[in-house]
């Protein structure tokens, strides 16, 4: 798929996505089910995005850490440490993006603030 093409498709994910926010107009209920079903689907969306992008990093620092390792074999204890450390420092870019999905999902403190600003009545 060429570059243009995917910027397409993904622009027109997102606008269909944010575009029940633009229709607004139902009851509370059925808004609240389609704000929680787009957030379950940005979360599922953007934890996808962030484990590939991560599983890639690390694939990446790995296989020039090997590399290294095989190049100079003295330099063995210096590229493990440094490689565990980028490796840590990847895999918790993952973890930050679990812990603001699971945010989203279950704890979202703007979710009235939000409602109010559409026009719903919140309790």
């Amino acid at each position: 798929m060429s570059r243009n093409r995917r910027a397409v498709v993904l622009t027109a994910m997102f606008v269909l996505m944010l575009s029940s926010l633009a229709f607004a107009q139902e009851q509370m209920s059925a808004v609240g089910l389609k704000f929680f079903i787009t957030t379950v689907f940005v979360a599922g969306f953007g934890i996808a995005i962030a484990a590939f992008g991560g599983s890639l990093g690390q694939g990446w620092g790995l296989q020039k850490s090997v590399e290294g390792i095989a190049r100079n074999p003295e330099a063995s204890g210096k590229i493990t440490v440094t490689m565990l450390i980028g490796l840590a420092m990847i895999e918790s870019l993952v973890i930050y993006t679990l812990v603001v999905e699971l945010i989203l999902l279950y704890a979202y403190p703007m979710a009235k603030p939000l409602a109010k600003f559409v026009g719903l009545e919140v309790g």
